[in-house]
């Protein structure tokens, strides 16, 4: 059998070099405005997205996936950078860039992407509006030609209302005239040139003398003009203040990355996939630190684009990354020309189009808790560092979980009926006394569910069985098993009996190991037909009830 080609398809060649450069185009701009609202130098921007789409392209397991620059992870970036002083924030970036890559491997290597799914929908709708808002408080002031301050960006927009006096005309033309042309020509099949005109017009009309003084990417620090070279990330600048940072950063990148997964036509149905995809924006994320530049992660809008203009492969990606870098080689020069508003206006346009408000609105629709958790959300983002607004959310989403395991559990009573089946009725408050009455559970019996499941528990009777149904339980925690045995205690102490059915085999041997279960405990495990096993185990019960009946009582 011929070996499997390695390298991109002849087929799909073409397309897939066709897409990489209209991506390559579109990444130009969209890096550079990321690097700004990171704070550091646009250049940085630049590089990353090269790194970022080579690397991670030759690596995830979903091939479509783009992974550059976004605004959330730049964003958290930016705040982690705050506290470095100007003359350190260049090193400290390329140690949380590699920090953030590394951490990102070592949550694939321990799988922690499946526990995305506990994070509430309404958390991840509130963090995402609350990034959005914030972009716009940060970018505004650019923009409009003034300059702003605060320790949040509800400071900081408080803070622009006094400056609203003193705007920039040249650098709101400037801006203006960037968001008219991405606006105009994203809503056409143009779209890969929007980002690109909203630059390259700007920047020809700052040669006019009025626009003199329009802030331009040259006064953020030298640019380089060659390829990026390795460098090696101070340690000395490792703070908690940074590896939190970088942890935040990790968290954005891996939640985002699971959304683009799914927004991709067929992606990988391996059980692995997501991890791989996880361990490939950290390769994507060390090799952007090493070669200058900033965190990157999976990107829906540059991976829908990436589907839009044709691409078959991974190859796509790979060549994007490639032409992204020849692209800067051969028009470095230029880019120290850009104006500042005309990146700060592309931020802008961006924020807005991630908002979602249909989403916003169904949640605030549906009411309850999950409205409640999008304000805070959305609020923590705005008051707080990002790092501690990520902290807030995935606290809010555990809290949700458990809050949710409680309120789902409950038990039933299921009563065998004439032709063999069992009918399900409200269970007793308290059980009956010579009766063998079988319970099963819904919902989760982890943490909170334990607890609950211990508290609507019917009351003990003297001599009962009760018949407790476990079927397709994989796993139990030990405070539902302390739960459990201190229940059949309770029924043995008055004379009866706790049978549980349709029961794991491999689950109740481990706890027969680990926690041992005590004799007033009788299993009957699970047998292919459903609800067997609960009829064998009320059949049994009630041969047991007769024979405690028939039994001469002890003096």
């Amino acid at each position: 059998m011929p070996a499997k080609q390695a390298g991109p398809r002849r087929a799909h060649t073409l397309r897939d070099a066709v897409a990489g450069l209209g991506g390559a185009i579109s990444s130009i701009p969209d890096g550079m405005a990321c690097g700004l609202l990171a704070g550091v130098n646009p250049v940085y921007g630049l590089y990353a997205s090269s790194s970022g789409a080579f690397f991670g392209g030759l690596a995830t397991s979903t091939p479509l996936m783009v992974v550059t620059t976004t605004s959330a992870a730049a964003l958290a970036t930016g705040s982690a950078l705050e506290s470095v002083p100007a003359q350190n924030r260049d090193s400290a970036l390329i140690l949380l860039t590699i920090l953030g890559g590394l951490l990102m491997w070592a949550a694939a290597a321990l799988r922690v992407a499946r526990y995305t799914r506990f994070i509430s929908h309404s958390v991840m709708i509130g963090f995402l509006t609350g990034i959005s808002a914030t972009i716009l408080i940060s970018q505004i002031p650019t923009m409009i030609g003034v300059s702003t301050s605060g320790p949040s960006a509800f400071a900081k927009a408080l803070d622009l209302v006094t400056e609203l006096g003193h705007i920039d005309l040249a650098s709101l033309v400037c801006g203006a005239l960037a968001l008219t042309v991405v606006g105009v020509l994203g809503r056409t099949r143009f779209v890969a040139l929007g980002a690109l005109g909203a630059i390259a017009i700007p920047s020809v009309i700052v040669f006019f003398p009025w626009f003199d003084d329009v802030a331009q990417v040259r006064e953020t620090g030298d640019l380089p003009t060659g390829l990026p070279m390795p460098e090696i990330p101070e340690l000395s600048l490792l703070t908690p203040e940074l590896i939190a940072g970088a942890a935040s950063v990790a968290l954005i990148v891996l939640v985002q990355g699971v959304g683009v997964r799914e927004s991709v036509p067929e992606p990988s149905r391996r059980p692995n996939a997501v991890s791989r995809d996880f361990s490939a924006q950290g390769l994507a994320n060390v090799a952007s630190g090493f070669f200058q530049g900033m965190p990157v992660g999976g990107s829906v809008s540059a991976t829908s684009l990436n589907i839009a203009l044709g691409a078959r492969t991974r190859w796509a990606a790979v060549f994007r990354g490639v032409f992204v870098l020849v692209l800067v080689l051969v028009a470095g020069g230029l880019i120290g020309r850009v104006p500042m508003p005309a990146l700060a206006a592309l931020l802008i346009y961006a924020a807005v189009m991630s908002i979602r408000p249909r989403e916003i609105v169904s949640v605030f629709r549906a009411g309850g808790i999950g409205r409640v958790t999008l304000l805070i959300t959305a609020l923590a983002t705005l008051l707080l560092p990002v790092a501690t607004a990520v902290g807030v959310g995935v606290a809010l989403s555990l809290v949700l979980q458990l809050n949710r395991d409680s309120i789902d559990m409950r038990i039933v009573e299921l009563e065998p009926t004439d032709d063999g089946g069992l009918r399900e009725l409200d269970p007793p408050i308290v059980l009956h006394s010579d009766h063998v009455t079988v319970l099963d559970v819904y919902g989760s019996l982890l943490y909170a569910g334990a607890h609950n499941f211990a508290n609507q528990l019917p009351s003990a009777a003297d001599r009962v069985v009760v018949v407790l149904r476990l079927r397709g339980r994989v796993t139990v925690g030990v405070t539902f098993m302390k739960a459990l045995v201190e229940y059949a205690r309770r029924l043995d102490e008055r004379g009866g009996h706790l049978y549980v059915s349709g029961v794991d085999p491999v689950l109740m041997s481990r706890y027969r190991e680990k926690v041992g279960l005590p004799p007033c405990i009788t299993v009957v495990e699970a047998e292919s037909v459903l609800g067997r096993s609960t009829l064998h185990a009320f059949d049994e019960g009630t041969r047991w009830l007769a024979a405690q009946r028939d039994s001469p009582d002890e003096e």
